[in-house]
């Protein structure tokens, strides 16, 4: 099975560059490092002598999650370096903003699952560990770090049902990769249960290193200079919004009556930024956004503020009243709520939040959280709670005591991960 998967990549491969290059018109990083892909690694400089522990981190989400975990192997491990790989431009650029400064932190592209690319790969960088984020289980890295002798941790796990299923499916695939797991780090135990059916070995409950992250005091300042250029009006942010959502959530807002409602939408893909501006401009609606905006006051009739940036989420949390965390508006299973939560504000949720289930049913039941049913029940939502500052900040409390009361996740995978480092 492994075989004819690593045929089928080799068939595909053209198309995949293909893909990049496409990509790449509206977001040139696919453009960049490619050949870091096939496994090829010419402009990746770093201490040769030096033992490598290996982090991958798929995307932002990934990559922002890692940040504790990263920072406490940076911390026992002095003499090591840190190769932190991803597949995205935007993960690498948020890796990048996180730990641009830090000298033993090197980032790569991981290259494509073939045997050949991943040999490369690891007969290069010769890591000690190999430290897989969330559910990035890819079969030729199993069975290439099995062959080289290379551990495998994967932390911060989560698997629903529905990925569960698909797997089962190809258990020459994925039934594989999974048994040749060192180690498994769970999130929830109900995500423990689905990875042990799976087929990993040892496989413990450590939480989700996401409430771990701190917020940093430079975002939280930001922030608060971005809530003086808002003015005293209510604020509402709708963050990590996905293709579709935007404009249920526009065509929500133009049936409110309310003009003094500041709405800050930050969309979660970079190269959406454009498209999500001409969302709000077909709708007429006055539109500033933070690439252009200056140090000076967002005028009173700006509706809406589009946060086309890169790494200032904590800031735009920061400097709202209320939050709604998207992909959950349509079926695409949410995005991580706990930021929102350890800054202090209360947060929404639509009814799609199969990949942060517990988290979302723990934020709700502290309440820290409400759901809503679509957008124009989120709008209804967000006006009582902006309407009601004594319930609002209720809310508020309550988030950040949910956030406060689940950490410890980092420990608990550092014990799990140090045994495994020779």
């Amino acid at each position: 099975m492994r075989l004819i998967y690593s045929a089928a990549w080799w068939f595909a491969l053209p198309l995949v560059l293909l893909r990049l290059f496409v990509r790449g018109r509206k977001e040139p990083g696919y453009r960049q490092h490619i050949v870091e892909r096939l496994g090829f690694y010419p402009g990746v400089s770093y201490d040769r002598t030096s033992p490598v522990l290996w982090v991958h981190a798929v995307s932002v989400g990934e990559t922002r999650a890692a940040q504790p975990l990263i920072d406490a192997l940076l911390a026992a491990y002095p003499t090591h370096t840190l190769l932190l790989t991803h597949m995205t431009p935007t993960g690498r650029a948020t890796g990048k903003d996180l730990f641009g400064k830090q000298a033993r932190v090197v980032q790569s592209y991981l290259p494509y699952d073939t045997g050949f690319m991943v040999s490369r790969f690891l007969r290069n960088f010769k890591p000690k560990l190999c430290v897989l984020m969330e559910t990035e289980v890819w079969p030729n890295v199993m069975a290439q770090c099995v062959r080289h002798d290379v551990p495998v941790a994967l932390v911060n796990a989560r698997l629903s049902e529905r990925s569960l299923n698909k797997a089962l499916c190809l258990p020459g695939l994925f039934v594989d990769a999974a048994g040749a797991m060192s180690c498994v780090a769970a999130q929830t135990e109900s995500d423990a249960v689905r990875i042990r059916r799976l087929g990993a070995p040892s496989v413990h409950v450590t939480g989700s290193i996401k409430f771990d992250v701190t917020p940093p005091p430079e975002m939280l300042q930001r922030g608060a200079i971005l809530r003086q250029q808002f003015g005293s009006r209510p604020v509402l942010v709708c963050a990590n919004t996905r293709d579709g959502e935007e404009v249920l959530i526009l065509d929500a807002l133009l049936q409110q009556h309310r003009s003094d409602i500041l709405l800050l939408l930050v969309p979660r893909h970079p190269q959406r930024f454009n498209d999500v501006a001409q969302l709000i401009i077909a709708r007429s609606l006055p539109l500033a956004r933070r690439s252009t905006s200056t140090d000076e006051e967002i005028g009173i009739d700006i509706r809406v503020f589009l946060g086309d940036s890169m790494g200032e989420m904590f800031a735009y949390y920061a400097a709202c009243d209320l939050a709604f965390v998207g992909g959950s508006l349509l079926p695409l299973g949410g995005h991580n709520l706990i930021e929102a939560s350890a800054v202090g504000k209360p947060v929404l949720v639509g009814p799609h939040t199969f990949n942060f289930a517990d988290a979302a049913e723990n934020a709700i039941a502290a309440g820290g959280a409400q759901r809503v049913a679509d957008a124009a029940d989120m709008w209804q939502h967000a006006i009582h709670l902006l309407d009601d500052a004594a319930a609002r900040n209720q809310m508020g409390e309550n988030a950040r005591h949910f956030a406060q009361q689940h950490g410890g996740a980092t420990a608990r995978t550092m014990n799990l991960l140090m045994p495994l480092i020779k």
